[in-house]
């Protein structure tokens, strides 16, 4: 029995590969952490505010995306 060397065998069945419903409740869980998380930061903390909003819009439009992607296309009528 022959096996191909390791470098031409596919990995594929080595990942661990995410439904669009998991990725989505992971982004879920980050977007969450977040919300809670704003409310508790100061005035002097602006640097970091930005940082969680910027990274809270991203999030927010990753997980859009993904929602949209699993919602069937639109048909045109007649």
């Amino acid at each position: 029995m022959t096996m191909k060397p390791e470098s031409e065998r596919s990995d594929w069945t080595d990942l661990d590969l995410l439904t669009r419903e998991e990725a989505h409740g992971r982004l879920r869980e980050a977007i969450d952490e977040i919300e809670l998380r704003l409310p508790e930061l100061g005035d002097t903390d602006v640097a970091e505010r930005e940082l969680l909003v910027s990274r809270l819009r991203a999030l927010r439009e990753a997980a859009d995306d993904l929602l949209d992607a699993t919602r069937p296309a639109a048909t045109e009528g007649p």
